[in-house]
C-alpha cells in the first residue's frame, strides 16, 4: 500500500477518492491514529488532519507524513519530538474564506443570541433574545494573515470599525494597535494568529480583564491560544458575554474523548461540555474549513502533493 489516510470524514473520502482514481493504492479511515489502535504504520507515507497523534517510534518506519492541512504546529512538535529528518508537508492554502466566513457566522450567530434563541423556540418566547446588530460595533482581528485579512474585509463590510493586532503590520488599511488596546476597545474579537512558541495562552483570564464585560469571543484558528479553563471562568462570570470556538486546548483528546462519549477522561472535555450548557456559548467541531469549494481544492492539493512525494520522496510544501 502506498498510502493510508487517517481522519477522512464522509465528504472528504468522497473528495480524495475522485482525485484519486487508480493512480496509486491506499486505505482510508474516519479515525486518528490513537482511535483506531495500529501499532506500526500501515504505509509508509500517511496522511493526516490535526488530531491525530503520532507515535514516536513510527519514525523509522515512515518515509513521509502529510498533514491535510495549512497549520502545521502539530508536525514541528512532532518533528522537535523524534529529533530527525523526517519530511512532513502541509498543503497550500485552500480555505481562507470559509474560514473567515465561519468566525463572522459565528460571531454574528452571538451577538444575535442564536443558540438561546434556537432553545426558547418551541415555547416561542422571546424574553432575553435581544440581540445586537454589527453595523457600529467594534472588531478586533488578532492576526492579521490569511484569514485574518478577510475578517477584517467582510467585518468592514458589515459597517464595524475594524482594527488589527499583529507584530507584523504589512496591511496598510489595517488600523493597528496593542491588544491591551485593542481589549479595551472591542465589542468583539476574533482569533485568527498561527500558533507559535510565544503565542500560547496568549487569550488569558488577565487580558479579557482588558476587555468590557459582555465581550464576545471567538476562536477560528488553534485551542492553545485560549486556555479553556481561563475562559470557562470568564463565561461563568459574566464577563464573557459569548463565546465561539471552532478549535479548542488539547483538541485531539478532546476529539476521542467526546467521540467516545466519555468526556470525563479529560479535563479539557468535561469543561466543554459543562460550557455547552451555558445560552451564549456556540461550539463547532473544527468544521470551519468545511465548504464544498474548500474540501475540494484541499483534496486536489493532498493528491498532488501525494503523487509529488511518492516520485521524490519529499514534499513540495516541506516543514522546515
Amino acid at each position: 500500500m502506498d498510502v493510508f489516510f487517517y481522519e477522512a470524514f464522509e465528504e472528504e473520502e468522497k473528495s480524495l477518492k475522485t482525485f484519486i482514481g487508480s493512480r496509486f493504492s491506499y486505505e482510508m479511515t474516519d479515525k486518528t491514529i490513537q482511535e483506531i489502535g495500529h501499532k506500526a504504520p500501515p504505509a509508509r507515507l500517511i496522511s493526516i488532519r490535526t488530531q491525530s497523534v503520532i507515535p514516536a517510534e513510527w519514525s523509522d518506519k515512515l518515509d513521509g507524513v502529510q498533514s491535510r492541512s495549512t497549520g502545521y504546529d502539530h508536525l514541528k512538535k512532532y518533528l522537535e519530538t523524534i529529533r530527525k529528518p523526517l519530511p512532513c508537508g502541509y498543503l497550500e492554502e485552500y480555505a481562507t474564506r470559509a474560514v473567515a466566513e465561519h468566525a463572522i457566522m459565528l460571531m454574528m450567530s452571538l451577538m444575535r443570541r442564536l443558540p438561546q434563541q434556537m432553545a426558547q423556540f418551541n415555547n416561542f418566547d422571546r424574553d432575553g433574545l435581544t440581540g445586537g446588530e454589527c453595523a457600529g460595533k467594534n472588531l478586533l482581528v488578532v492576526g492579521v494573515g490569511r484569514i485574518g485579512s478577510e475578517i477584517v474585509k467582510i467585518g468592514s463590510a458589515l459597517g464595524m470599525n475594524v482594527r488589527g493586532v499583529d507584530i507584523v503590520q504589512r496591511h496598510k488599511e489595517v488600523y493597528y494597535v496593542t491588544k491591551e488596546e485593542g481589549f479595551a476597545w472591542a465589542n468583539a474579537v476574533i482569533c485568527a494568529m498561527n500558533l507559535t512558541q510565544d503565542n500560547h495562552s496568549y487569550f488569558d483570564y488577565n487580558l479579557f480583564k482588558h476587555a468590557h464585560p459582555g465581550i464576545v469571543f471567538v476562536n477560528i484558528a488553534r485551542g492553545e491560544h485560549a486556555p479553556v479553563a481561563d475562559l470557562a471562568r470568564l463565561v461563568k462570570e459574566n464577563h464573557i458575554g459569548g463565546l465561539g470556538l471552532d478549535v479548542y486546548e488539547s483538541e485531539p483528546n478532546i476529539a476521542v474523548a467526546l467521540r467516545s462519549k466519555h468526556p470525563n477522561t479529560y479535563p479539557e472535555a468535561q469543561m466543554i461540555k459543562e460550557l455547552l450548557q451555558y445560552p451564549n456559548v456556540l461550539f463547532t467541531p473544527h468544521n470551519a474549513f468545511n465548504t464544498k469549494e474548500a474540501v475540494q481544492r484541499k483534496s486536489q492539493f493532498s493528491i498532488d502533493e501525494i503523487l509529488y512525494f511518492l516520485e521524490n520522496k519529499n514534499f513540495r510544501n516541506r516543514v522546515r
